[in-house]
């Protein structure tokens, strides 16, 4: 797999040199305006780096809000797909992430080489492949989806023709259930989304008849089976800040809590269980928790971890981005309603 992340300068600052009386967000201000950069929160970041942040969102309608900018720099908090995307999509642009060990378990269970063979045995398929993987395997494919526009793309792709969708099997299923099309399904699946309980969901809903439940497709099938709304992470935010309901079970990372809460404060939001007795952060994404203050000033400071997308491989992985982008349509919210 290629390596897009640049090794630190030479003299790197660390955060062994940071002074601990500093005001850290202060300072982060501060070179933001000496570097105009523009700084981007997944919703899955903690609620500090959301709300520090210029733009809060999903990855891939952050890359297209950095690209429309003036900005010099971007600073991506989120996990390495997602700076390559903006680096993609922002080739003139400096491109750090905080951390570069801040992975995806979807983006390492779907290795090039492997993928280039899955393909090769299915020669006459269509190739849709889920935006949270590397730039090389968005190279490999023939358009790229998100959750919100997946059953739209694939909808749009010619009836005759099977498809392969990859990585992530959960919403591939939830796309060919919703769709009716022949997929043949890559296995992987989110580490957060996959442990996400039945069991302990019926037995919560139970205690709280009244809440309504928004789920990720990337859960399981048998998870989603109880959700009165399956949709992307922006598709569950506007659902559960326009629709009447007051109490909301969220089978998501539980971070865009944070983003729910500030909506609409007047609603209660109660996280989706694992299973008994799984600790109370287990469904903190453990790449996305990687990031922290502290990183994002040193990766400003230092302009890297920086994101480095051979020309090559940019061109061949932009081809499916612009190819999603010439099929989508407006989605409303981003997902659909069970209930």
């Amino acid at each position: 797999m290629t390596d897009t992340v640049l090794p630190l300068p030479a003299g790197a600052l660390t955060e062994a040199d940071l002074d601990p009386t500093m005001d850290i967000a202060q300072a982060i201000n501060r070179l933001r305006k000496e570097k105009n950069a523009i700084i981007l929160a997944h919703y899955y970041q903690d609620g500090e780096i959301q709300d520090l942040a210029d733009f809060v969102g999903d990855s891939l309608d952050l890359s297209r809000k950095a690209a429309a900018t003036d900005a010099d720099m971007i600073v991506f908090c989120g996990v390495r797909f997602m700076g390559e995307v903006a680096k993609i999509l922002s080739p003139g642009k400096i491109v750090v992430i905080p951390d570069a060990e801040a992975g995806c378990s979807l983006e390492e269970s779907c290795r090039p080489d492997t993928f280039a063979a899955f393909r090769a045995t299915h020669p006459d398929h269509i190739a849709v492949t889920y935006i949270n993987c590397s730039a090389d395997i968005k190279a490999l494919s023939d358009v790229i989806v998100t959750s919100s526009n997946a059953e739209v793309i694939v909808n749009s792709l010619p009836a005759d023709r099977p498809i392969l969708f990859a990585p992530d099997r959960h919403l591939g299923s939830f796309i060919a259930r919703k769709t009716g099309r022949d997929m043949t399904l890559w296995p992987g699946s989110c580490i957060i989304h996959e442990q996400f309980s039945e069991k302990e969901l019926v037995k919560l809903k139970t205690r709280h008849p009244a809440a309504l439940v928004a789920a990720h497709p990337e859960c399981p099938e048998t998870v989603l089976r109880h959700a009165d709304y399956i949709g992307s992470t922006k598709g569950i935010l506007d659902y559960v800040v326009k629709t009447d309901g007051t109490e909301f079970i969220i089978a998501t990372e539980p971070h865009i809590i944070h983003q729910m809460t500030k909506a609409a404060p007047e609603k209660t939001f109660i996280p989706a269980p694992f299973a008994d007795g799984a600790c109370a952060s287990c469904a903190d994404c453990p790449f996305m928790a990687k990031n922290t203050l502290e990183k994002i000033y040193l990766a400003m400071a230092n302009e890297g971890p920086a994101i480095a997308v051979p020309e090559d491989l940019r061109i061949k992985a932009l081809k499916p981005l612009e190819r999603m982008l010439e099929l989508s349509v407006s989605v409303p919210m981003g997902g659909s309603s069970n209930g």
